[in-house]
């Protein structure tokens, strides 16, 4: 393999934003061309024009960056073998067709979307699956001639079908799921390979162009293992030698075991998203490369460096890929725990600001102490967006205690341990995490009561919640007047109910 000069692409259609299955294709292909010291060619699959977004385009193309993903030749880049547009290549696609059709390969077919779909009914009804039959049979060249006239004359357009030859076998040697074979019958029948409107279809596009651009191997997902056969069709008739195909096994929701689907709403599955709420990209770059794809050993954390150099596509997995979306938050906590600080606070700030918790343009003031914010989140955090959840106890009225928080603080010591403290904190000279902590050491020495006895009592007495970040570092972040604030609201609560 390292003597054979490695082409991949990835061939997205801009019809959206970039999902996290197409980004999987693209990362694999990326790791495998650079692993062997080959090309990543970037083609934009646009000949559907119905389904094209506008922007589309860019919009992967910024994701697949910020992903970590580059490629060597395309749209934005240019190279030996474009356009790298499918819509800039029509008189490419046009010069194969002409070809074909006059080779007797391919040929004009008018039947209408009507006739088509009432033979489809009339085969089911008969138990058949549903395919086309050729229109022309038993017809000599003559009177396929004048029946093609004749739909010219009605005004009918055609499209162009390629005949696919009878009782031939289509096999490959897949590099994930084996050996495959497919017999020509079950292809469905002569298939399409331009549109009434001139575009090429799918099938025949890419083959055209996966020659052309000298592509050497194909990995994409295992939906398109039934395109490869038509695909193969197009190859032999050409007479081309056709590339190595892989396929890789469906992502599936590791909670409900179906194949991931853009209805299932219990899991993100758009680049974009997981970009505002604060995943990292390398984080979500390690992620996507194990799903489906297991390195030698244990580990799971890699830098993109290391998963190039041991990116082999004999270790992606014949078994589905689970989605599992507690482990993509546990290998972005990874990342953040060793994050840029300046990275973190400009991901945390926007998903703040986005909230409305803090303003557009914050004085230097009020920067620093959202950096002191984001500093005793960091550790905690999954991804930034939840600091705004975790932080509002710094940007909202107390409100009154849970019934969970007053158990918490029915014990005997608990009053005298909150008003303790509250004398101690009169007593330090700076409202600083090291000085409330020596405040509580001293509330310690002075009640005699410690661990949990003395710890929650003052947790939830200041900050009004039972978990957080370091009781001296959320104190100082609070200040000292809604710490008072709060210390008193929480005993006159506790005397309402008797404690």
């Amino acid at each position: 393999m390292a003597k054979q000069k490695i082409r991949v692409r990835y061939a997205p259609s801009p019809t959206g934003h970039l999902h996290i299955g197409n980004a999987r294709t693209a990362l694999f292909n990326y790791l495998f061309a650079r692993h062997n010291k080959g090309k990543m060619i970037l083609r934009i699959e646009d000949t559907d024009q119905k389904r094209n977004v506008e922007g589309g385009s860019e919009s992967q193309m910024e994701n697949l960056h910020w992903l970590g993903i580059d490629w060597d030749e395309g749209p934005d880049k240019g190279g030996d073998y474009g356009p790298y547009r499918q819509s800039e290549r029509k008189d490419i696609y046009n010069k194969y067709i002409k070809q074909l059709i006059d080779e007797g390969k391919a040929y004009y077919s008018y039947k209408t979307e009507e006739e088509l779909e009432e033979q489809r009914e009339e085969q089911r009804a008969m138990g058949i699956a549903p395919h086309y039959t050729y229109e022309y049979e038993g017809m000599t060249a003559e009177e396929i001639k004048q029946a093609q006239a004749d739909a010219e004359a009605k005004g009918l357009k055609p499209v162009v079908r390629i005949h696919i030859p009878e009782m031939e076998t289509y096999e490959w040697d897949d590099m994930v799921k084996g050996h495959l074979s497919f017999e020509s019958d079950t292809i469905g029948g002569d298939f399409v390979i331009q549109k009434r409107d001139g575009m090429p279809t799918y099938n025949f596009a890419v083959v055209i162009d996966d020659h052309l651009m000298e592509i050497t191997h194909v990995l994409r997902g295992d939906d398109h293992v039934s395109n490869t056969p038509k695909q193969l069709v197009v190859y032999e008739a050409l007479g081309w030698e056709p590339p190595k195909f892989g396929h890789m096994t469906l992502i599936i929701n590791s909670e409900t075991g179906k194949k991931l689907s853009k209805r299932d709403e219990s899991i993100l599955q758009f680049i974009e998203q997981y970009r505002d709420l604060g995943y990292l990209p390398d984080a979500m770059f390690n992620f996507i490369t194990l799903l489906g794809w297991s390195p030698v050993g244990e580990e799971e954390i890699f830098t993109q460096r290391e998963f190039i150099k041991q990116f082999d596509p004999a270790r992606l997995s014949k078994s589905p890929a689970a989605f599992d979306q507690k482990k993509l938050e546990w290998i972005n906590n990874q990342y953040i725990k060793k994050a840029d600080r300046d990275t973190l606070l400009d991901l945390a700030l926007n998903n703040l600001q986005e909230a409305g918790m803090v303003e557009e343009n914050p004085s230097p003031e009020k920067m620093e102490w959202v950096r002191q914010l984001v500093n005793i989140y960091s550790v905690q955090m999954s991804y930034t967006a939840q600091i705004v959840e975790m932080a509002k106890i710094f940007f909202e009225d107390a409100k009154d205690l849970s019934e969970e928080e007053l158990e918490e603080i029915k014990n005997d010591d608990a009053r005298p341990v909150i008003e303790e403290f509250k004398k101690q904190l009169d007593l330090i000279p700076r409202f600083t995490a090291v000085q409330i902590m020596n405040a509580v050491q001293a509330t310690r020495k002075a009640t005699g009561v410690k661990g949990r006895k003395l710890f929650m009592p003052i947790r939830i007495a200041t900050t009004r919640s039972m978990v957080g970040p370091g009781i001296g570092e959320a104190m100082e972040l609070l200040g000292k007047e809604k710490v008072v604030s709060h210390l008193d609201l929480t005993l006159k609560q506790m005397a309402e109910n008797g404690l």
